[in-house]
């Protein structure tokens, strides 16, 4: 049986096909149709102890950890529970992320939606590209508490191309760990087009920042509708004005007129 289920369970790391070299785009396929997709930039900033040069000292370092171009992944797809790894550098570093679907009781009744529920990075400091001489080399995980990120109603997907920054709590020492999150598009749920996100849930910050970006364009459209009226208004009632018949003040002036 599970021999069967990896033979249906397709996983691809599409990054490639991304424009921006920072951005990594994920895959997963179950009996050959689409069941999450994810595309997003990463980078981690991992605080770490080394030495000071008196070798009693120690100083805290830190440590920028972007999400490598070609790294291995495996997913899970679920009715209501989905799960993406992704791990790089000979699995130094392994990045997971867990996804929900639930339910909730509005006013307008039952209403379905999924979120991101867990994140949880495991990190070696023994590797030498990013961190350098760090005291007491070893594995670390760093993991989200109480998470409740990039809500989405059920069927859609999540857009965010604001940058978005969510902390995770570190085994060693209880180090805070921050992941920086931007150009996401998630959806581990409902896809009804293979490779085809379906319609999107945009994050408040992107909302936010359209309309400061339309709002001077929809102001200075009714200012000039305004001037226009104000003109057209005054051009008619100049033309009204102009075409009355003027009756003269001074009586004597009658004797002139017909």
């Amino acid at each position: 049986a599970a021999a069967r289920l990896a033979a249906e369970q397709e996983v691809e790391n599409l990054s490639g096909l991304s424009p921006n070299p920072e951005k990594d785009i994920f895959v997963v396929r179950e009996n050959r149709t689409t069941c999450l997709m994810a595309e997003f930039a990463a980078k981690f900033i991992v605080p770490y102890d080394v030495r000071a040069s008196n070798s009693v000292d120690l100083i805290t370092e830190q440590a920028d950890i972007p999400l490598s171009r070609g790294a291995e992944m495996k997913g899970k797809c679920g009715t209501n529970e989905s799960e993406l790894e992704i791990s790089w550098l000979k699995q130094a570093y392994t990045f997971k992320l867990l996804f929900l679907k639930e339910g909730h009781n509005t006013s307008h009744g039952q209403e379905a939606f999924w979120r991101l529920s867990r994140i949880q990075f495991t990190y070696d400091t023994a590797e030498r590209t990013y961190f350098k001489d760090a005291d007491n080399p070893g594995k670390h995980t760093a993991s989200s508490h109480r998470l409740s990120a990039l809500v989405t109603p059920a069927g859609k997907s999540y857009e965010c191309q604001a940058q978005q920054t969510i902390s995770l709590i570190s085994s060693d020492q209880q180090k805070s760990v921050q992941l920086l999150l931007s150009e996401v598009r998630v959806q581990p749920f409902d896809i009804t087009a293979d490779f085809v996100f379906s319609e999107e849930h945009k994050c408040p910050v992107d909302e936010r920042e359209q309309l400061e970006e339309t709002l001077p364009l929809i102001l200075g459209l009714i200012l000039g509708l305004v001037i226009v009226i104000t003109l057209c208004v005054y051009h008619i009632h100049h033309k009204l004005t102009a075409n009355q018949v003027r009756i003269p003040r001074d009586r004597s002036q009658y004797k002139h007129m017909g």
